[in-house]
């Protein structure tokens, strides 16, 4: 049995523009959809976050209206509740990237507040492009890619493509307008190839041993194509 680190969000909430704190954390079928996936191939499952505290779930992403409703809603609520993973997250800047056989972002406006200017995550990612090993981000996760940055100040990202949460989704979500920056232009600034798809639709966009998803649809079948690296 391998290990997959899942390196998620320790923020439960994001500063818009105007200094609201909008509640959140990461996005429950992001987490769920992929370690139902990992877990029934056999894998082992070991969570960081910044500072190793436990990652916050947005509680938004449990209502029925996100789930195809309340049956699968009350699912998605049962599976966080066995995940004893969650409640012993490791620091990442602990973290031997020479112990897992992958690495997974679940996304969540979360990684907007503190993934995105993480060093010790920066570093994780470096390490795990550079060594080619697999690596799935999802969603608003594709944030955590701004603090992979090379001694040069470059990111080490630039020139590869990726799907991730677009202005469009951001606009339709309503925070487009109240968002100190957006996702897709903060990664196309820094170099990174943003490929979207249709709004709300799953789109995974497999680039080398990098496998990223646009939005919380696309969490399952990045976790297939991620399985297939294994």
């Amino acid at each position: 049995m391998s290990k997959i680190l899942f390196v998620m969000t320790g923020a439960d909430h994001w500063t818009l523009a105007d200094g609201t704190e909008h509640p959140t954390g990461f996005w429950a079928e992001e987490a769920v959809a992929p370690y139902e996936a990992f877990t029934a191939a056999g894998h082992e499952i070991v969570v960081a976050t910044p500072g190793g505290v436990v990652p916050p779930v947005d509680r938004g992403s449990l209502a029925p209206e996100f789930n195809d409703g309340q049956e699968n809603a009350d699912r998605v609520a049962a599976t966080l509740g066995t995940m004893t993973e969650l409640q012993a997250p490791v620091p990442v800047a602990d973290v031997d990237l020479d112990d897992y056989a992958a690495v997974f972002y679940p996304g969540g406006h979360g990684p907007m507040q503190d993934l995105s200017a993480d060093a010790d995550s920066g570093r994780l990612l470096v390490r795990a492009l550079d060594s080619g090993t697999p690596l799935g981000v999802v969603c608003h996760a594709p944030a955590a890619l701004l603090a992979a940055t090379r001694d040069d100040g470059s990111n080490a990202f630039a020139g590869r493509d990726v799907a991730a949460f677009t202005n469009t989704e951001e606009a339709q979500a309503g925070f487009a307008d109240r968002a100190k920056w957006l996702l897709q232009d903060r990664l196309t600034e820094a170099g990174v190839n943003v490929l979207p798809g249709d709004p709300w639709a799953p789109k995974v966009v497999v680039d080398g041993s990098l496998v990223t998803g646009q939005n919380p649809a696309s969490a399952a079948p990045l976790a297939t194509e991620l399985l297939k690296k294994l």
